[in-house]
């Protein structure tokens, strides 16, 4: 009888477990359903998503561009996906991107939350000119990284005058392998730092100096020597300025003027290993417009059609941001005919714009001429926006475009570039890393 009553007891036990599962299972379906379901009219169309998870199994995010323009074919230039329980539109294309960029800057200007650096404490106001959400204290660190640079000269001589110093170091370092093959990664990666550091720190370093050892004592100075800025923002407790958004600023423009530049310059000299055709039409523009002992400037630009056409080819194939850091609805708004609810993570796909096939001859080819008119004068499209547009553009643009000319110009007007004798043709496949950089690979630089 007793193990009667117990086994009833147990049954009735389970029945009861079971019960609450069901029931359990059934609210976090119905919650989940609520949390998916799209409550907008004119919200985009997208791929079907999984109950919690949404589509996060459905993106490949070691291929994401691609794997963009793959869904605009069934969805649109306009579609919107599911990461867990968070809202996601994806833009692609010229025309959409258009609107969205310089047409709806404001309304997509904000940032969503990044719990990495809310892990590493970089919260609220500290978050720099990149990840901070739009507002006030954005407005004044990007305020203050634009005035900053300018007071350290960019866009003046003084600017000029230290790339063109670096470009003489890196060739004195090209020239010293005397022909032999080497990486030029960790060469480019120094000459474009120095650049930053000769503006953050006041300084450069030698080539075979340990200066990422020394990084944070640099850093702990500069903060020093910037402790007057402080002062102007004293009694202002709504002020972003605080030593921890200082020192984020700094990382950020650091950071990222070292790794853009960087990684373009590799895409240039690699492109003229694998195109020499267009390497001897550069070669033959610099000797007819500098010649070989004149320092190249910013000037030449404007008598260097094909040399400023292969820079610009250069950024667009090598792709280096194909999908642009996350933006966010800062209001409602709506794009490409759809609504767009405030609080929506935004998702700009620059290679869609880079790579579509509606604005360029050959999107997926080097292909200089895509900057050229028939009377070889050079010409900039719109859909060129490697540095991305509106509010949220790469405030260090314009270093940017003078590092590249200047390094660029002064490499091929002293060195001829190519594949080592006995070595494979280098991929021209990239690999996504931070950014779309290409594989490594070795070259030659032959003094002219």
């Amino acid at each position: 009888m007793q193990l009667l009553n117990f086994c009833s007891y147990l049954l009735g036990f389970f029945s009861n477990v079971f019960s609450l599962g069901v029931i359990l299972a059934i609210s976090l379906l119905f919650l989940d359903f609520m949390k998916r379901r799209k409550r907008w009219d004119r919200y985009p169309p997208g791929p079907p998503s999984i109950p919690f998870v949404g589509n996060i199994f459905q993106v490949d995010f070691s291929n994401i561009h691609n794997n963009f323009r793959e869904l605009t074919k069934q969805y649109g230039d306009v579609f919107s996906l599911q990461y867990f329980w968070q809202n996601m539109v994806v833009l692609n294309g010229f025309e959409v991107m258009k609107e969205a960029l310089m047409q709806k800057s404001e309304d997509i200007a904000d940032r969503p939350r990044f719990p990495l650096f809310e892990s590493l404490g970089i919260t609220g106001n500290s978050k720099g000119v990149s990840l901070a959400h739009y507002g006030r204290a954005w407005q004044e660190q990007r305020r203050f990284s634009l005035t900053t640079l300018r007071d350290f000269g960019m866009g003046k001589k003084s600017l000029e005058t230290r790339v063109s110093e670096e470009a003489e170091f890196l060739c004195a370092e090209f020239q010293s392998l005397k022909g032999k093959p080497f990486d030029p990664h960790f060469l480019l990666n120094t000459a474009v730092s120095n650049i930053i550091s000769s503006i953050v720190f006041g300084d450069r370093f030698e080539y075979d100096d340990g200066k990422f050892n020394k990084l944070l004592r640099v850093f702990e100075d500069a903060l020093k020597a910037e402790s007057g800025f402080f002062a102007q923002a004293k009694g202002d407790k709504d002020s972003s300025f605080n030593e921890k958004s200082l020192v984020v600023t700094t990382i950020d423009l650091f950071t990222a003027g070292i790794e853009t530049t960087t990684t373009t310059s590799r895409w240039a000299l690699l492109f003229m290993i694998l195109y020499p055709e267009v390497q001897r039409r550069v070669h033959k523009e610099i000797d007819e417009v500098i010649g070989r002992n004149r320092k190249p400037t910013m000037a030449d630009v404007l008598s260097m059609p094909y040399t400023n056409a292969v820079i610009h080819e250069v950024q667009r194939c090598g792709d280096i941001f194909p999908v642009a850091a996350y933006h966010m609805s800062y209001r409602n708004t709506e794009i490409g005919g759809y609504f767009i609810p405030k609080g929506t993570i935004v998702v700009t796909n620059l290679s869609s714009v880079l790579k579509d096939d509606r604005v360029w001859k050959k999107p997926l080819q080097f292909y200089p001429e895509h900057f050229m008119d028939v009377d070889g004068k050079f010409v900039k499209h719109e859909a060129f926006i490697p540095f991305s547009a509106g509010r949220r553009a790469c405030p260090g643009e314009h270093l940017a475009r003078m590092e590249l000319f200047l390094f660029f110009t002064t490499l091929l007007q002293s060195f001829t570039f190519q594949i080592p004798d006995k070595m494979p043709r280098p991929q021209e496949s990239p690999v996504l890393a931070v950014t779309l950089c290409p594989q490594p690979f070795t070259l030659c630089a032959i003094a002219r």
